[in-house]
């Protein structure tokens, strides 16, 4: 049997994807107050799926289902039918390339990072907990079941404006930390209801989405699920997550594969199409973007968002203290350059679940692109960081060549955009700071080429 090449098509549920390679998650500050897109959203969606950069598809960035929590300011929302026209709008203009496009639906509940002013509503989550580095709460606050009703009602209204919007699938966020990953986790997840206690239980809240999301866009349509292999907990290493869970391996380690392979299991049997298969706890972490520990850029996004809470004055205090050279040295335990990261895993739900796989992080250079596809351990590969350095990579691959620059899995991109425009932070990679700058300024414009 041919194995399959990065330029072979693929189809899930009949939409078929012009490459193997999809550009993952990945977005900035390109949406109005309220969390409209924009006009610079569309180009900047537009820029990556040109047919000569030869894409097979995108995932939005997450596009929040709540109308009150904000992750973070200027982030996209689809949390009322005012959001589907603009969102529409940008869809048909990647389509118009001949690239696919993915929503991918989500909320930080717990994890929720910014915010105008503190709010309760930013806090809520599957329990009470103290968590030092995700979230500007003090602490969580566990969703009464009403809430949670209401939860489910958001991914599934959502859902439906994504299908209305015209997109060729909808993809739910049960990764990153956000809250479907903090009911699902066992530090986390402390209750001792219907929603908690048991892996079925802390399941629940994820099955009801999925029903909810397939009832309201119907069998015919693709949805997908992203999920975390593994949770390590521990990472990153200087988190402070309080009270301890019992039993403690539960507490420092979350979800192991044993357990997420049985989610990924029952996933498939509610009719899931797909799995996204990443790694690790909150965002950003090691597992969910090896590479360098983004210190300047986490130090900047705490500073920003200081005034919130004692706990976030706190972080920021405590960060600003540090030298960077030896923030990067001490806090960074656990970064490091990992090529195809997750790729033993998204092989694991591969054998076991029988449905496509998506393989995500550390994907970059071609012969580990190839070889994760050779090798079976993937149907489709997601690039983040480095479309965004270098969004004709796969042209660059087309043509025989290698990119000039290549992403350096800084990370700096991951936490300055919370805060700044999205683009490539890494100096290293421009002639001068004039250089970056512009490519910043000029990513999401109409003559960004």
């Amino acid at each position: 049997m041919e194995r399959p090449g990065i330029f072979d098509a693929f189809a899930i549920k009949g939409v078929g994807f012009r490459s193997r390679v999809l550009r993952s998650s990945l977005g900035g500050r390109m949406a109005t107050y309220d969390g409209q897109v924009t006009p610079a959203w569309r180009n900047f969606e537009r820029r990556f799926a040109r047919a000569e950069n030869r894409l097979g598809g995108i995932i939005s960035a997450t596009i929040d289902v709540d109308d009150k929590r904000m992750s973070p300011l200027e982030y996209p929302k689809l949390s009322h039918d005012r959001f589907i026209g603009p969102l529409a709008e940008g869809i048909r203009a990647v389509q118009a390339e001949g690239c696919r496009y993915i929503v991918q639906l989500g909320d930080p509940g717990g994890h929720t990072q910014a915010s105008l002013l503190s709010e309760d509503a930013d806090g809520k989550s599957a329990s009470r907990t103290f968590d030092l580095f995700f979230g500007y709460r003090n602490t969580t606050s566990p969703m009464t079941p009403e809430e949670i009703a209401a939860e489910v009602d958001a991914f599934r209204s959502a859902a439906l404006r994504v299908r209305q919007a015209g997109a060729d699938g909808v993809e739910i966020t049960a990764s990153k930390g956000y809250i479907l990953h903090q009911f699902l986790n066992p530090a986390t997840n402390r209750r001792r209801d219907a929603y908690g206690g048991s892996e079925e239980k802390r399941f629940r809240l994820l099955k009801e989405v999925v029903t909810a999301v397939r009832a309201a866009v119907g069998q015919d349509y693709l949805v997908g699920v992203r999920l975390s292999a593994e949770d390590f907990n521990y990472l990153p290493m200087y988190n402070i997550r309080l009270p301890l869970a019992w039993p403690l391996r539960d507490h420092f380690m979350g979800n192991r594969l044993e357990t997420t392979l049985r989610y990924g299991q029952w996933l498939a049997d509610l009719g899931v199409d797909y799995l996204h298969i990443d790694s690790g706890f909150g965002f950003v972490n090691p597992k969910g973007s090896p590479g360098q520990y983004p210190f300047e850029g986490l130090r900047l996004f705490c500073n920003s968002v200081r005034h919130l809470s004692a706990k976030a004055a706190v972080r920021a205090t405590l960060l600003n203290l540090w030298p960077t050279g030896l923030a990067r040295r001490v806090l960074g335990v656990g970064w490091q350059i990992r090529p195809a990261a997750n790729a033993h895993y998204a092989r694991a739900f591969r054998r076991q679940v029988k449905i496509p796989v998506i393989a995500n992080g550390g994907f970059q250079e071609l012969d580990k692109i190839e070889g994760a596809l050779a090798a079976g351990d993937c149907d489709l590969v997601a690039i983040g960081r480095p479309l965004l350095a270098n969004p004709d990579l796969l042209a660059y691959y087309a043509n025989g060549e290698k990119p000039i620059r290549p992403c350096t899995w800084c990370s700096l991109c991951c936490t300055r955009t919370a805060v700044l425009p999205i683009g490539c932070y890494d100096i290293s990679r421009f002639d001068s700071q004039a250089q970056m700058q512009d490519q910043i300024l000029r990513l999401s414009s109409d003559h960004s080429a």
